[in-house]
C-alpha cells in the first residue's frame, strides 16, 4: 500500500503523472509520482504561502491554484514552478470572502467561501468574475461546491429551511449570473 504522510494534509490534485499535496502551515508544494507515490524533489516553494486550504490543477494551463486563508488565490505553473498572487484576499473581487474550497468547472474555477457562504465562478486567464452563484437564505456555512455537466451546482453545506443545524448536500440551478 502506498500513502503520503504529512501533518494536516489540506488538498491534493493530480496532473498527469504528477501528484501535487497541500499541507495546513506550509509554504510549499509536495510532489509525488501518481503511481508510487515516491516524492519528487523538494517541491514547489511558494514563498508568501502560509496557510494553503485547497489545491486544483487545470489541465487547459497546466497550472495549480491554492486557495490560501491568508493571501486569496495563487496560480503556479506545474512547468517552471513561478507563482503568482492571482487572485489576492485583498481585491475588490475577494473582499466579502475567504477563500476555502477550489474545484474546476468547465469556464474556469469555482471558489467556495465558508463563511460568508458564497460560491463564485472565475476566468482563470485573467480572474474576472463570471459568476456569483446565489445561495438558498438558509445556508449558514458552505463548504464545498462543484459544477456539474448540466450547467447546475452540487454545495455542502449547514443550514436547510428545516433547520440551521442540519448539513446537507444540494443541487442548485443557475438563477443570477454576473
Amino acid at each position: 500500500m502506498s500513502y503520503v504522510v504529512g501533518l494536516l494534509v489540506r488538498g491534493v490534485t493530480r496532473l498527469d503523472n504528477i501528484v501535487y499535496v497541500v499541507s495546513c502551515i506550509s509554504s510549499i508544494i509536495a510532489m509525488y509520482t501518481a503511481d508510487t507515490l515516491s516524492p519528487l524533489g523538494g517541491g514547489i516553494h511558494v514563498e508568501e504561502m502560509g496557510f494553503p486550504r485547497d489545491i486544483v490543477a487545470c489541465r487547459r494551463d497546466r497550472q495549480l491554484y491554492v486557495a490560501d486563508k491568508d493571501h486569496g488565490i495563487w496560480r503556479v505553473s506545474t512547468d517552471d514552478h513561478s507563482y503568482i498572487n492571482w487572485l489576492p484576499r485583498e481585491s475588490a473581487l475577494t473582499a466579502m470572502f475567504k477563500a476555502n474550497k477550489l474545484s474546476l468547472t468547465s469556464r474556469g474555477i469555482l471558489v467556495t467561501s465558508h463563511k460568508p457562504p458564497a460560491l463564485f465562478e472565475y476566468n482563470t486567464v485573467d480572474a474576472q468574475m463570471l459568476r456569483d452563484v446565489q445561495l438558498p437564505q438558509s445556508v449558514k456555512s458552505l463548504y464545498h461546491g462543484v459544477e456539474t455537466s448540466r450547467d447546475t451546482f452540487l454545495i455542502c453545506h449547514q443550514g436547510t429551511s428545516e433547520d440551521t443545524q442540519q448539513y446537507a448536500v444540494r443541487k442548485l440551478f443557475l438563477f443570477l449570473c454576473v
